[in-house]
Formats: C-alpha cells, sequence, structure tokens
C-alpha cells in the first residue's frame, strides 16, 4: 500500500494530520532559519538594543538592556506555541480516529455479525491508521519544539551576556 491509500483508509483525520503536519514542519524549519539568522546576527542586535537608551546608570542600562531584549526574544517565541499545540493535539486526534474506527467495527458486528471478519475489518484497520498517523505527526514535533527551544534559550542567554559585557565595556 502507498501513502494516499492509508490516507483515504484513514478519512478526514489523516488529512487534518497532514494538514497540521505541513503547518508545524513549515514553522519549525522557519524558526530554524530565524534563531540561526539572529545568532549570526547577535552583535548588531546587541548594537540595536544599546543604542536605544540613555547611558547614565550601569544598573539602569543593565536593566533597560535586558527588558528590550526581552521584547526581541518575545518576537522569537512566536510560533513556538503552534508547534507546541500540533505536538499535544495530533495523538488525541489518532485517539479519535481509533475511536471512531473501533465505533464502525462494533457497529458492522452488530448488524451482520461475526460471521465474515472483513465486515469489521475496514473499523479496525481506521483504527490503527490513524493511532499511527496521530503519532509520526507528534513525535517530531514534539522533538522539533524541544530543540527550537534550547536553541531559544541559548540564544537569549547568549544576547543576555554580551549585552551586559557591552554595556560595562562602554563605561
Amino acid at each position: 500500500m502507498n501513502l494516499m491509500s492509508y490516507m483515504d483508509q484513514g478519512g478526514i483525520i489523516m488529512y487534518i494530520l497532514l494538514g497540521l503536519n505541513i503547518i508545524g514542519f513549515t514553522t519549525m524549519i522557519i524558526k530554524f532559519i530565524q534563531y540561526l539568522w539572529a545568532k549570526s546576527k547577535a552583535n548588531s542586535i546587541i548594537e540595536e538594543v544599546h543604542n536605544a537608551f540613555n547611558k547614565s546608570d550601569k544598573e539602569a542600562e543593565v536593566a533597560l538592556g535586558k527588558d528590550l531584549l526581552a521584547e526581541k526574544m518575545v518576537r522569537y517565541e512566536k510560533g513556538l506555541s503552534t508547534i507546541r499545540i500540533i505536538a499535544s493535539i495530533a495523538p488525541l486526534l489518532g485517539l479519535l480516529g481509533t475511536v471512531i474506527g473501533v465505533l464502525t467495527a462494533f457497529e458492522a458486528i452488530s448488524k451482520q455479525g461475526l460471521g465474515d471478519p472483513s465486515i469489521f475489518a475496514g473499523g479496525i484497520s481506521l483504527a490503527l491508521i490513524t493511532t499511527v498517523g496521530g503519532l509520526v505527526v507528534a513525535i517530531p514535533h514534539y522533538i522539533g519544539y524541544n530543540y527550537l527551544i534550547g536553541m531559544l534559550d541559548k540564544l537569549e542567554a547568549n544576547l543576555n551576556t554580551k549585552m551586559s559585557l557591552k554595556i560595562y565595556e562602554s563605561k
């Protein structure tokens, strides 16, 4: 069987999972590129923040600098919640497909009995396919989300350190 026949067997839930997968991977790729770009432009980001306020008091400057960096980091965090939501909801969608498939199998059994196993095989197939689909979508998104959070934390720590050094060097 090819992927499209599995998609067809899984029904609408598999197409929802496919759509979520496309959205999630696109977001992860964009965020990864954005973090790499920010890492390579760390010095210019620090200069931009450093030049944004009055340089009279070192402690106040450090606090203001960290606040301005925090505002910049909020922009970098946007989109991560989408990835986290996809990682959380995909197994639930797979479970929904499982429940629908088992329900379909039991309906077939109640209408036609257990004489022919192929009667309820379609429902069981739906149950298994959507379960697998949900996990296949959730696992890489969960891994990607955690990796991107780690990248963001390192970027933020790097920028905070450089900001503090820049402020104290300029005095």
